[in-house]
């Protein structure tokens, strides 16, 4: 076990000497991702290092996974900053790093900076030609910034933490908690998404094939950015760890990101589980690998279990391969899939599955999950009859959806299952925007605004029925990813032709734009892109309101939203 010095955490004394000195520092504001890494850095789980890698470090990691001195260091722990701030920085400045509230957590002395190349660092981290096709790298190529700051780093405190705080276990704390135990052996287990019984099997016949303890290593960010799932993340991983054998397993949350980079995440993780005081670290066959949109591996199975293997002598923790189980119903219990016998009964569901079930109010058996783990998972995903959803209608002004949406809201209204907000084009920019143009950057903002809010009425369980233009592709896929984390959304494209619209007119903005009079209006002088995957297109050409109104309702009550 790796026996490290203390923390990067300044004595309160100091602390208060630097803050009083730091009034005339710069200042940047953590994201979540960067925060984690901060607090990685702060509490020694990112051993040998002390601050953000310099370039030369930072490139040797992304083609080497190796510091220039050889040392092995999966992930380039580097921090980026906005364009404006990292140009004004110089050798010798320090930056206070503060958190969303403003609280500084740490002073980072610069040593160098230079220009983030996002797309080049997206390729070798995530090792894709095209990282867009990867929801990781995509992400990490929307939030990086313009500049990269090395430097050592002061810390003043960790990130706070009011949720959990019993179980936000830093290395010093977990060595000392396993020496005090007696534990020499110590597996550690990811476990991130639903721990279903499969996953506990697994991790049970590994732990005892290499007689070790098990350490349950649950990635957990900060509590407001995960909103509820973090919080039914963490009570399942309470309810699975309760399920060990007593003194046999022991729950922390760690502060590690998790881009889905296959393989190099894989290696990261151990070197993190070794400075945890972990002995061994459990790896799955297509460990970090979050699949592509078909569904398919984007890394090849087993690599990470090699590469995590290939490295152990230098990590100084051994990789366990977790094998996949099955549960053998003769047996009434989970099995090594490559012990089956022939004639044996065997049962699997996948997590498609699972959240299908869960979808419907299916019931999921007792041999899958845990029946503590299934509540959890029905509060967080009810079923679809209990949840939210938004009803976002796009298409030509005149194409009927203001018509529509009024029925669907009285229709909705006088069923009285879930509570109702309209939010219409007209009545969205006279509140919520009135500020905004007709620009394509303000039209797409005002669609931002409106999937925001309909991201919360979702969330708490109402419906949300929205009716703008929306032009463009883009913004309506902004709304869809802000509202579908919380409840159903219904993309219903108004497919009414524009000569119809124009002969309805009802504003009259149709005669103004062939006038002349009126600028950017959709359709005339400025793009509709038809939306290529809506849930419904109606075209109330031939529909009339009412029968327009029926084709939602019998779409939803297909679906199972209205019960």
């Amino acid at each position: 076990m790796h026996n490290h010095a203390q923390s990067l955490l300044v004595h309160f004394h100091r602390a208060e000497e630097i803050k009083a000195a730091s009034l005339a520092y710069p200042s940047h504001t953590l994201r979540p991702d960067q925060l984690l890494i901060l607090e990685l850095l702060l509490n020694r789980a990112l051993y040998p290092l002390t601050g953000y890698l310099g370039r030369a470090d930072f490139e040797s990691v992304l083609a080497s996974m190796r510091l220039t001195d050889g040392r092995i260091m999966p992930w380039p722990i580097s921090l980026d900053v906005p364009a404006r701030l990292g140009n004004a920085l110089a050798p010798g400045d320090c930056l206070a790093l503060r958190d969303a509230e403003g609280f500084m957590l740490a002073v980072l002395t610069v040593s160098e900076t230079w220009a983030a190349e996002p797309h080049v660092e997206a390729q070798a981290l995530f090792g894709l030609a095209d990282p867009a096709t990867h929801p990781g790298a995509s992400a990490y190529l929307a939030t990086t910034q313009a500049v990269r700051v090395a430097g050592e780093v002061t810390g003043l405190a960790l990130p706070p933490h009011a949720d959990f705080v019993e179980l936000r276990l830093d290395p010093t704390t977990l060595q000392a908690l396993f020496a005090q135990r007696g534990w020499r052996s110590v597996l550690a287990c990811p476990t991130a998404g639903i721990p279903l019984l499969a996953h506990q099997a697994a991790m049970q016949q590994a732990a005892a094939a290499v007689g070790a303890r098990v350490l349950l290593a649950h990635p957990a960010g900060e509590a407001m950015t995960g909103g509820a799932a973090h919080f039914a993340g963490v009570r399942c991983a309470e309810h699975f760890a309760a399920s060990f054998p007593k003194s046999s397993a022991q729950l922390a949350l760690l502060p590690v990101p998790q881009p889905g980079a296959g393989p190099r995440q894989a290696l990261f993780e151990a070197v993190i589980h070794a400075n945890l005081g972990a002995s061994h670290t459990l790896v799955a066959p297509d460990q970090h690998d979050p699949r592509d949109a078909a569904g398919q591996l984007l890394y090849p199975l087993g690599a990470a279990q090699a590469l995590v293997a290939a490295h152990q002598n230098e990590t100084g923790v051994v990789m366990v391969a977790a094998k996949p189980m099955v549960y053998v119903e003769e047996k009434a219990q989970f099995a090594p899939q490559d012990a089956v016998i022939p004639g044996e009964t065997v049962r699997q569901l996948d997590a498609g599955e699972l959240t299908r079930r869960l979808q419907f109010d299916l019931e999921v058996p007792a041999w899958y999950a845990l029946p503590e783990i299934v509540a959890e998972m029905r509060t967080i995903f009810p079923p679809r009859a209990k949840q939210g959803f938004t009803l976002f209608m796009t298409g030509l002004s005149g194409a009927g959806k203001s018509t529509l949406a009024k029925i669907l809201y009285v229709i909705f209204m006088e069923r009285r299952s879930r509570p109702v907000t309209l939010l219409d084009g007209d009545i969205v920019r006279r509140h919520l925007s009135s500020e905004l143009t007709f620009s394509k950057e303000h039209r797409n903002l005002n669609i931002a605004r409106i999937g925001f809010v309909a991201s919360e009425i979702t969330k708490n369980g109402g419906i949300a029925i929205c009716a703008p233009i929306a032009p463009y592709a883009s913004a309506r896929r902004v709304a869809r990813g802000l509202v579908s984390p919380h409840g159903g959304f219904v993309e219903i494209h108004m497919a009414t032709p524009l000569a119809v619209c124009e002969q309805r007119d009802r504003k009259g903005l149709y005669a103004k734009a062939r006038a002349g009079l009126v600028k950017d209006v959709t359709g005339i002088d400025d793009p509709y892109e038809v939306p290529e995957q809506a849930e419904l297109t109606l075209d109330t050409t031939a529909l009339s309101p009412g029968e327009a109104a029926q084709e939602v309702l019998l779409y939803l009550e297909a679906q199972g939203y209205l019960g």
